[in-house]
């Protein structure tokens, strides 16, 4: 079976072909196509709520190249997932019903909540039965769940994002509302939590710290790499620390949201999974298909950078 997910962000698109085998304990998703395109949407939602006719002409031609893989790759599912630029954007919707007239391809338009139940699928395996923040920063927002018990326990997507930032378009009551929203709702009783951090910028700066794999990075090692960054010119920052050229300047509005988010809910150390919402999707796809109509994913193996292959394992849910 070969499964694919297109993730339209704010900041760029990723798309992944995965072939996936089955067996009777485990699913391996074997990586055979990824292609990330930076087409910064979030800039034009940001600044006019609108995506521009260039963007567009850019938009509908990467699309029309992904249709053109999923024919040549026979995939046999595949979905678009759109977060925070397309549903705030004033023509997001019309221009999504322009590539399924002309292109064939259906974009869900997601919410924030859905967003987050999509990423929950891709992480909810590593986690445990102590109290954990996951801080989910994008483009255009951030989302953040709470887990206690082995249960997520409260929910909540935010208008803060890297893009957003960058650009100027992030709001001070957004931010109160966010502390406000995380020191009401990680409770002292729930005793130590840990945060988990989800996205690109997470993922270079846990590359950045150079710890071994698992290990979990401190609220202090993530400063150091905050300032090590801030000290090297955007140019520096690509060629020297190896980013793309989307990456290396929002890579500093990224840190802070995950360090602020932490700060209020006192977490000393994040674990970075390198696991997101095409993770997810592709998990969600694999249920769709599957013939077991209910699968719980309870753990996955070492996913080391640039790791090809993602092993799950699974058991029936009851």
């Amino acid at each position: 079976m070969k499964l694919a997910a297109i993730d339209i962000g704010s900041n760029a698109i990723r798309f992944q072909v995965s072939s996936v085998l089955e067996n009777k304990d485990q699913v391996l998703f074997k990586k055979m196509e990824y292609v990330r395109f930076p087409l910064r949407l979030g800039h034009d939602v940001f600044t006019t709520n609108r995506i521009s006719d260039k963007s567009i002409i850019k938009f509908k031609k990467l699309m029309q190249a992904f249709k053109l893989l999923l024919d040549l790759y026979e995939v046999d599912d595949f979905m678009l997932c759109a977060t925070s630029a397309m549903r705030e954007s004033e023509n997001g919707q019309a221009l999504a019903d322009e590539v399924k007239k002309e292109i064939g391809l259906t974009i869900e338009i997601i919410g924030g909540q859905r967003e987050a139940e999509l990423i929950n699928t891709a992480i909810r395996s590593y986690l445990g039965n102590q109290a954990y923040l996951h801080i989910d920063v994008g483009g255009g927002s951030t989302e953040l769940n709470i887990y206690f018990g082995g249960k997520k326990i409260k929910t909540r997507s935010f208008k803060v994002g890297s893009v957003r930032i960058l650009e100027n378009h992030d709001i001070p009551v957004v931010w109160s509302d966010m502390e406000h929203w995380v020191k009401e709702n990680v409770k002292a009783e729930m005793g130590k939590v840990t945060a988990v951090g989800t996205g690109g910028n997470i993922s270079k700066i846990y590359e950045l710290a150079r710890l071994k794999p698992h290990r979990l990075m401190s609220l202090k090692k993530m400063g150091e790499v905050k300032e090590m960054i801030a000290a090297h010119s955007i140019e520096e920052r690509i060629y020297k620390l190896q980013m793309n050229p989307d990456r290396a300047d929002v890579i500093l509005p990224a840190s802070s949201i995950y360090m602020r988010t932490m700060e209020w809910a006192k977490a000393k150390y994040m674990f970075v999974p390198e696991v997101g919402l095409k993770d997810g999707m592709m998990l969600h796809l694999f249920e769709r298909n599957s013939k077991q109509s209910k699968i719980e994913f309870v753990n996955k193996d070492d996913q080391s950078k640039g790791s090809k292959t993602l092993v799950i394992e699974k058991k029936s849910k009851r």
